[in-house]
């Protein structure tokens, strides 16, 4: 049986609330604030979810130029019990794990890249999945 999942599309910025407060206003949303002040996520009235992401060496879009390409990258959400159970699953499918530093303790977002190469965050959730 697959694990339960969601997703919201993730932007990366330096300063994620003031970026959270902006898609707030035009979504008609609300701000919601975590337990990880570098991760906000924006609910827009019609059920759209962002996340905004603070990346400590962010660089504004270079587009078209490949430094700096990257602003935004998937965040599948599971269940914190699910967590290793949906590495597995990922894995099998053929993603690819990039985060090697496991550390000591569990670790509640782990990265890949899918078949093609894009990066994708596989996260444990306090919010509803």
């Amino acid at each position: 049986m697959a694990v339960k999942k969601t997703s919201m599309l993730v932007l990366d910025c330096a300063e994620p609330r003031a970026l959270a407060h902006f898609y707030a206003e035009l979504l008609a949303g609300e701000v919601h604030i975590g337990e990880d002040p570098d991760l906000v996520e924006v609910v827009g009235g019609s059920g759209v979810r962002l996340a905004i992401h603070r990346d400590h060496g962010y660089a504004p879009p270079s587009w078209p130029r490949p430094e700096d390409s990257q602003q935004a990258h998937l965040r599948i959400l599971v269940d914190p019990g699910d967590l290793d159970e949906a590495e597995r699953e990922v894995v099998s499918l053929g993603a690819r794990p990039l985060d090697s530093d496991v550390g000591d303790g569990p670790r509640e977002a782990r990265l890949f890249s899918d078949p093609a190469g894009h990066s994708f965050t596989l996260a444990a959730t306090g919010w509803t999945v």
